[in-house]
């Protein structure tokens, strides 16, 4: 399948006299294809709108809506990635995100993040146990989520491209939103003090919690944090020589607490 603006540049070569031969050499375009496009110059444009990746054009763009992208970006770093879809050999890939039936109103906000990036193509649910998994099909998914490859996220580097890092730094509350709806919660920690005498007393505070294995990950949502001024500790569960140690992001004073409630919440 190409791009609008391959097909519109192989119809210009030939509309100012270069032979099929010569654009098909040139492109890489079967000349029956080359044929088929001038005969019929609906098909030129057929996918604009649809199809169409803004990372693949010639002066390409981010992806839109920009705050859409930036929650979904943080939930592909938690619980997302990439497979293929059907056939390899089709190049359809696959954005799946899981996300845990005990919180229906996280499937439906992923769901509706997917659906604006991509408006006119089908966003699914599949139920699984104790999960949904919320995919989409494309071929230019790598696209605009690079941070795609082989094995594990905390086996390999996790970076952002600059263009992302843009995203991400002009929407840094739904980023942060996203990495905590994966791979995040908001909990109630539970403090007992000795009274004099014998007396004990409890008290409960809430705080946020963000755990992932991946430094690099974990680098990216304590820079987000800091961007937006948001106090934060980080210790690591160390979980034995044959695995890799857990990071664990702790947000516990109040006046951060506030404001982290202000634009994440607690699940629902």
């Amino acid at each position: 399948m190409y791009s609008p603006h391959v097909r519109r540049e192989a119809t210009s070569l030939i509309d100012s006299g270069i032979s099929f031969t010569e654009v098909s050499r040139r492109m890489g375009i079967n000349r029956s294809t080359l044929q088929s496009w001038m005969r019929d110059r609906s098909l030129v444009d057929k996918y604009l709108g649809t199809d169409l990746c803004p990372r693949c054009t010639p002066v390409s763009s981010p992806p839109e809506p920009l705050d859409a992208y930036s929650y979904l970006l943080g939930l592909y770093l938690g619980d997302g990635c990439l497979t293929p879809a059907g056939d390899p050999r089709k190049g359809v890939w696959r954005l799946r995100v899981m996300c845990s039936d005990t919180w229906p109103g996280l499937i439906e906000l992923c769901a509706g993040a997917m659906a604006a990036i991509r408006p006119d193509h089908k966003v699914s649910r599949v139920p699984s146990t104790g999960c949904t998994e919320v995919h989409g099909n494309w071929k230019h998914w790598p696209c605009l989520f690079p941070q795609h490859g082989p094995g594990k996220k905390h086996d390999r580097t996790i970076a952002l491209e600059p263009w992302q890092q843009a995203i991400v730094e002009k929407h840094t509350k739904e980023f942060v939103r996203g990495l905590v709806h994966s791979d995040g919660s908001r909990v109630l920690n539970r403090i007992k003090r000795k009274l004099p005498g014998d007396g004990e007393q409890y008290y409960e505070y809430p705080r946020y919690h963000f755990t992932n294995v991946s430094t690099d990950i974990i680098r990216l949502f304590t820079e987000a944090l800091d961007r937006l001024e948001i106090p934060w500790k980080v210790h690591t569960k160390k979980r034995g020589k044959s695995y890799k140690d857990t990071y664990v992001v702790s947000v516990s004073q109040r006046e951060a607490v506030a404001r982290m409630d202000s634009f994440v919440g607690p699940k629902y």
